[in-house]
């Protein structure tokens, strides 16, 4: 599922860039990197690197997948590569390459081009991944995650492309080339009875420190091989950047760990359930030679031969004494627990029977006493029971009949008392009536006489009004 983020950004590259997709770039959350998909185990590419800017490259050249990339436009370095062992090349050749499609979707540039060689074909080139001039006076190398030292003819030219390439420092980068080589060479391959079954993954973590502000540095290299055969294995290796003598083995899952939460690098982790402990712990000792500069596989070779033939001369001659030992002591315990048997089966048998007898008696004895007791003590509780019975349907008759004399008699009785209450219930109304009667004339009167004095006192109002309008005052002696 998309989050809300990744969509608004996969929209935005849709509407400004509408050939994102084309050719063999795809976004991380699609579903795979097409033909490059061989180079995982069960095809299926390792899962949880789900940034926005997190592209997948198939990295062709001449029209063929060589290795497949993800590649971190943010940071501007690889984040891993996934390849197989080939063939190492007799000789090397520095031509490095650039991808187009990461910086330019619409061209028409659908493989690894030297860099050299685009011009201003490309438009943006440099906006999404690293150039050589970034590189440039910078005291870092371009040091590569696939290394050329493991592939051979045009597997080899391939890896020189800069979204293959991480800063390292020169000393590093030597030794990390060298430590991986002589690592898939003495310790991988011979320990896996399928060459074409041994996937790699080199991958970078990147770090806050950056090369002129644009291309970040790794802060440890790390390698991951799975041997996806019958009796499989899967390693994990690291090399901190600080530390160029560095090389510590750990299993796929505590270097997954150390990456992205929720990162699996191999499908299933490579067969984790079926992997062959064995052949595990030899490329374990093979690669613990190497950290130590012991050339695998040569040392002490005769000595280890020779105490191998002493070995084998001296089991084949103890062989018939240990068989026959083995032999004795197995008679022996045979016999001791055959004694031990006997004896306990004729205990049980004797034991038994007593026990099963005097069980059998009590349980024959409790059972009789059982049955009589239950059978004395119920006939008393059946005859209370019996009486109780009659009593209550007795009862019963008693109560139906007093219900139908009530439900007969509730008529009549009911009609006359109603009849008999009409007149009392009459002629008290009357009463009441004329109360209601007087109130209401005594009432009316009382509001005629108020109304007519009102009007009353409204005109003898007026006319005082009038008289002392139109009539003069007389002195104060009048």
């Amino acid at each position: 599922e998309w989050t809300m983020k990744t969509s608004i950004v996969f929209l935005l590259c849709i509407s400004v860039f509408p050939g994102f997709s084309k050719g063999r770039v795809v976004r991380e959350d699609e579903t795979g990197f097409a033909e490059c998909n061989v180079f995982f185990s069960g095809q299926v590419p390792p899962e949880g690197f789900t940034e926005p800017f997190h592209v997948k490259i198939c990295q062709q050249y001449n029209k063929e997948p060589r290795f497949a990339t993800l590649y971190s436009t943010k940071d501007k370095i690889p984040l891993y590569s996934a390849f197989k062992f080939t063939k190492p090349a007799q000789s090397e050749e520095e031509n490095w390459l650039v991808e187009p499609q990461i910086d330019d979707p619409e061209n028409d540039l659908h493989e690894m081009v030297h860099e050299a060689d685009i011009g201003g074909t490309v438009a943006n080139l440099g906006a999404n991944q690293a150039l050589t001039s970034d590189y440039v006076g910078s005291g870092y190398e371009r040091g590569l995650l696939n290394p050329s030292l493991l592939n051979e003819e045009d597997f080899q030219v391939a890896t020189y492309t800069l979204t293959n390439a991480v800063p390292l420092s020169p000393a590093l980068s030597k030794s990390w080339h060298r430590d991986i080589g002589k690592v898939v060479e003495q310790a991988l391959i011979p320990h896996c009875s399928k060459i074409d079954h041994l996937y790699l993954l080199a991958g970078a973590v990147p770090s806050s420190v950056q090369v002129k502000g644009k291309v970040s540095v790794p802060e440890s290299l790390w390698l991951a091989a799975c041997c996806d055969a019958p009796e499989g294995w899967s390693l994990g290796l690291v090399k901190k950047t600080n530390d160029e003598s560095s090389l510590a083995d750990l299993t796929v899952r505590e270097l997954e760990k150390q990456l992205l939460p929720g990162v699996h690098l191999f499908k299933g982790n490579c067969g984790k359930d079926k992997q062959s402990q064995k052949k595990r712990e030899a490329v374990l000792q093979a690669v613990s030679q190497i950290r130590s500069g012991e050339q695998v596989g040569t040392n002490n070779d005769e000595e280890t031969k020779e105490s191998g033939l002493v070995r084998r001369l001296a089991g084949i001659i103890a062989t018939p004494f240990i068989k026959l030992l083995e032999l004795l002591i197995y008679i022996f315990v045979e016999l001791v627990k055959f004694v031990f048997y006997f004896l306990w089966l004729v205990i049980k048998r004797v034991v038994g029977t007593i026990l099963g007898g005097v069980c059998s008696l009590w349980n024959g004895v409790v059972s009789y006493l059982k049955a009589i007791s239950m059978v004395l003590i119920s006939i008393p509780y059946d005859v209370g029971r019996v009486i109780v019975n009659i009593f209550l349907g007795f009862l019963q008759i008693v109560q139906d009949v007093m219900s139908l004399t009530y439900r007969i008699l509730s008529i009549p009785v009911g009609f006359v008392l109603h009849l008999a209450a009409f007149p009392y219930h009459s002629i008290c109304a009357i009463p009441s009536v004329l109360k209601d009667m007087a109130t209401g004339i005594m009432g009316t009167f009382s509001l005629v006489i108020d109304a007519t004095a009102a009007v009353l006192h409204g005109f003898y109002y007026l006319a005082w009004h009038i008289l002392k309008r139109f009539v003069p005052k007389g002195s104060s002696g009048d």
